[in-house]
Parts: C-alpha cells; sequence; structure tokens
C-alpha cells in the first residue's frame, strides 16, 4: 500500500482498491435504516404536539429559552443543536415530523441515499435535542450514531443502485461494526460492573418478561417456562455479549456464523419485548457482518449480474489540463476528504474512551468526548445493568365531585387486567414509555407526571391525544395520579379467569391537584407510596 496521506485517505474513506464484496449487505442495511428512521418519525407525528409542543408536557419553547438564558448565542446552539431555535411552534414541529418521514421513505427507496440521511439526521437531532426527557433513551443515540456514520457509508449520487462504482468504505464500514460490537459488549459489561447479584446468581431473567417497560403477550407465556430456561437465557446473553460478538474481528467463516446466531437472539427479543426501533437497528448492523458471496448464495439473485463489473481504483483522475477549475476541484476533493477523515477518527477516538472508562479511568484528553456530546454520535452503552424487581403502573384518574375517580386509558402500557399486552414495535409511544421509568422512582424526580396533571386540568387537546381516550366531556375538576403494582397470572389463574394481569394499588403516587373556581391549581392531597425496592 502507499502510505502517502492522500493514498492512506483513499484506502480508509473509498475502499476500491479491493473487489466490491459488501454492496449488497450496504444496500440492505440503508434500506433498512431508512425504514427505522420512517418508524421513528411516524410515531413523532402522533405523539410530538403532546409531548413537546406549545400546549405539550414538557414545551420545547420553554425549555430553549431557559437554556438561552444561561448560554450564549454560540454555546446555546452547541449545547442544543436544533433546529426548534428558529421556531419551536406546532407548525415546525410538524415540518420537522414530515420532512423526516419523507426522507427516509425516499432513503429506503434509494433516491439520493446521502442527502435523505442528512435531512433525517438533522430533523431527528433537532426533535432529540429539545424533547428533554422524552429523548433520554440509548435508543436514540443509537439511531443518531448510526445515521451520521451512515452519511459517509452510503454511496452518492441521486440514484446509485448498489453504488458500483463507490465501492463500500472501510472507515465508516469499520465504525458502523465498532457500533454494533460497543452495543452488545459495553452492555454485557455492565451487567457484571454493577454488581447487581441477579446477574451473578442467574435469576435476572426470571420475571424480565413481565418486568421490562412494555412486555409482549409472547412474553407472557415465555414468562411461565421453569427456572433452568430462564438461567440458561442468562448464560446466553452474558456469553453472547461479552464473548460471541468478538467474532466481528476473527475471519470471514466466523463472522457469518455470528451473524447466524445473533440474528435469531434479537427476533426473539423483539417478540417478548416492545424496545421500540433498538433491536431492529441492532439487526440492520448485523447485516454488515455478511459479504455479497454469502447474500448472494442464500437470496440467488439476479445481483450476481451486477456485480462482475469491478469498479476502478481510487486514484487521482490523469489530466493534462491544469485550469484553475481543476485545481479548485482538486483542492475541494482533498478538504472533503480530509475533514471526513478527521470526522470519523475523532468518533472513533471519543467512543473507544468511554468504552476504555468501564474499566479504568485512564487519564485521557476529555475535550474531543465532551464536544460531541449533544450530537450523540459517539455514545456509551449498557442495557439492563439492574434489573428491576417489580413492575409498577402509573395510572391518572380524574372526578368532577371528588368521589367517583375515572382512568384515562392508555394506548399501550398495561392497564386492563383482560388485555393482553400487544407487540406494536418499532413503533415508539414515548409517553406511556416513560411513565414506566417514573414509575420507579419519585414523582419529584420526573416532572412529566405533575406536568400531565396540569394538562388534563385544563382538557389540553394535544395531551389527551397520548391517551386511548378522554372519559370527561368537560375538564374534570381534580386529578389524581396511582400507583399500582403488576403481576403476570398464573397459567391456572389465566384458565379459570380470562385475565393476564393481576394488580395491586400501593397508593398515590403523585400530588392530587384541583383546579379552583378562579382558575387556580392547588394541591389538596400528597402522595403517600412507600419507597420501592
Amino acid at each position: 500500500m502507499n502510505w502517502r496521506p492522500a493514498s492512506v485517505i483513499g484506502w480508509l474513506l473509498d475502499g476500491q482498491r479491493e473487489a466490491p464484496t459488501r454492496l449488497i449487505p450496504r444496500w440492505l442495511f440503508l434500506r433498512s435504516l431508512g425504514g427505522i428512521y420512517f418508524s421513528a418519525f411516524f410515531s413523532l407525528i402522533f405523539q410530538v404536539r403532546g409531548l413537546i409542543g406549545p400546549d405539550g408536557i414538557l414545551p420545547a419553547g420553554s425549555y430553549l429559552h431557559a437554556v438561552a438564558q444561561s448560554l450564549g448565542p454560540w454555546e446555546r446552539v452547541w449545547y442544543a443543536p436544533t433546529l426548534l431555535w428558529w421556531l419551536s411552534g406546532t407548525a415546525m414541529l410538524n415540518a420537522l415530523g414530515w420532512a423526516g418521514m419523507l426522507a427516509s421513505l425516499l432513503l429506503l427507496l434509494n433516491l439520493w441515499p446521502r442527502g435523505m440521511l442528512a435531512i433525517c439526521f438533522v430533523c431527528f437531532l433537532s426533535f432529540v435535542s429539545a424533547a428533554q426527557d422524552f429523548s433520554s433513551y440509548q435508543s436514540d443515540g443509537m439511531l443518531l450514531e448510526a445515521g451520521f456514520i451512515s452519511y459517509f457509508f452510503a454511496p452518492p449520487g441521486l440514484r446509485p443502485g448498489l453504488g458500483l462504482t463507490h465501492p463500500v468504505p472501510r472507515g465508516s464500514r469499520f465504525l458502523l461494526q465498532w457500533e454494533w460490537f460497543r452495543i452488545y459488549f459495553e452492555s454485557g459489561a455492565v451487567k457484571l460492573l454493577s454488581g447487581d447479584p441477579q446477574w451473578r446468581h442467574f435469576t435476572a431473567m426470571d420475571e424480565y418478561y413481565q418486568n421490562g417497560p412494555l412486555p409482549t403477550w409472547i412474553g407472557w407465556y415465555v414468562q411461565h417456562l421453569p427456572h433452568w430456561f430462564h438461567a440458561g437465557t442468562v448464560y446466553a446473553t452474558l456469553a453472547l455479549e461479552l464473548g460471541l460478538v468478538w467474532m466481528l474481528f476473527l475471519p470471514r467463516r466466523w463472522r457469518i456464523v455470528c451473524f447466524l446466531i445473533v440474528t435469531p437472539w434479537e427476533i426473539a427479543v423483539i417478540l417478548t419485548a416492545n424496545y421500540t426501533f433498538l433491536n431492529y437497528l441492532v439487526l440492520a448492523l448485523g447485516v454488515l457482518l455478511l459479504d455479497d458471496r454469502f447474500v448472494l448464495g442464500v437470496l440467488r439473485s439476479n445481483w450476481s449480474n451486477h456485480l462482475r463489473t469491478k469498479p476502478a481504483e481510487f486514484e487521482p483522475a490523469a489530466t493534462d489540463s491544469n485550469t484553475w477549475w481543476d485545481r479548485f476541484r482538486s483542492a475541494c476533493s482533498v478538504v472533503k476528504h480530509s475533514a471526513s477523515s478527521v470526522m470519523l477518527l475523532w468518533i472513533l477516538y471519543a467512543t473507544a474512551v468511554q468504552l476504555i472508562w468501564m474499566f479504568a479511568r485512564i487519564p485521557l484528553p476529555t475535550s474531543p468526548v465532551i464536544a460531541l456530546e449533544p450530537f450523540r454520535i459517539a455514545n456509551r452503552y449498557g442495557l439492563f445493568a439492574v434489573m428491576t424487581r417489580g413492575r409498577y403502573e402509573i395510572e391518572f384518574q380524574g372526578s368532577t365531585d371528588g368521589q367517583n375517580w375515572v382512568a384515562y386509558p392508555f394506548r399501550y402500557k398495561p392497564q386492563e387486567l383482560n388485555q393482553p399486552p400487544r407487540i406494536y414495535a418499532p413503533y415508539q409511544p414515548r409517553f406511556d414509555w416513560n411513565l414506566w421509568f417514573a414509575s420507579l422512582g419519585s414523582w419529584r424526580e420526573y416532572p412529566i407526571v405533575p406536568n400531565t396533571e396540569v394538562r388534563l386540568l385544563s382538557g389540553d387537546h394535544d395531551v389527551l391525544e397520548l391517551f386511548a381516550g378522554n372519559p370527561f366531556r368537560e375538564p374534570p375538576r381534580q386529578i389524581r395520579v396511582l400507583l399500582w403494582q403488576h403481576w403476570f397470572t398464573t397459567i391456572a389463574e389465566k384458565r379459570r379467569t380470562g385475565l393476564w394481569w393481576r394488580r395491586q394499588l400501593l397508593g398515590l403516587y403523585a400530588p392530587t391537584v384541583e383546579r379552583t373556581a378562579d382558575g387556580e391549581i392547588k394541591v389538596i392531597e400528597w402522595p403517600n407510596v412507600q419507597p420501592r425496592e
């Protein structure tokens, strides 16, 4: 290999010195990424106004105003990189959602993939940067990181097809595979580093299907399998996350074996729990373990005819012309490739440092890591470090007389005891999802709960749309929030009663509030829930 800087950059970014062996996996991954982006924006269209709209639970405008009061003009944009600095009203929120949906659909159709990836990233980052508690999920960071790197991974052009003339860049391909590896390995590492005895004693999965954020009906059946099955699942989880994923760095046949193991594993996770688009993204990243030869052997499609043409190697085009325009284009090309190299190496450094810090706090420069944090493109992962020990459900109730209380029905959270939990991922119900986290803590830590109470007293349409229905023709006079503990019924109980759930009231979770005749809101009762383990 030629070690001149230009040749190194060409080898790293364009990868044209080898046969196009991963064109089909790239094509499949980018189409999958378009579908995942579409699901993310599709779910936002129906929720964003109630979540962060002007009359929502956590208005983006109020949040950005508070940021602007604390930081300077440039610092605040870096701290919260969002187009909502320009406008934060309902029209802008809708525009971001629809623009993201359209761009993701065009990405799915392979129309100008780099442009569509840029639009998807900017629109989704604009929401995540202003959504506060509603965007504190690792899945959002996973999607932003994969989406940003994919800009350098995707072939240029309006209709690039398989991208025969632009083979898969080594640098961006490695970073996508590196993200896949970190999601697994860091999740396995935190399980042991957390000291949670459930992982050490192989009991972490005994009630996992019941206690997770939003379970499925398939999970109900799996929950009732014997303990030896759940203990075996713990062992398999740790073996996969801490050991099997290292096959990424082994020769081709080992990577294919790894793909054949992790793919059905992710499908099983998708069927037994609703983790929105998280597992779909990990599933899509796993496709990059494959190459064209394997995919063609399985699909036996006519793609093989298109792959017979080998693209030209990455070399500067020979030309006798030396006009100012040629020199300008050459300079632009050098700047573009250099900037891309710096960005990819920056992400690699930031993610590698965070992985190292999980095991030892080695004194390494922190500025490059901190600078990327607002953009969520170099993240630290770690799923289920500590398993929850119970399933708790928050329920909002309203009353017009202070005596008779009626519950607001949820769209996705378990509530009706005779209704089976459903499968709806990759759709992400952020309101229902956040209430699961809130149920594990105090209402003082989760302002979404008292804020929702206030909005329900006002009868705000956008917030009411987050629920499955409105049981009141006029806004109620009082709102209270109860906390229940839920358990799956046993097989015998379900056969006898037809119920999927049983529950027990733990008490009042948040202050009961009332709107007085003069429009003032006051607390009439304080919560009495005991601390939960």
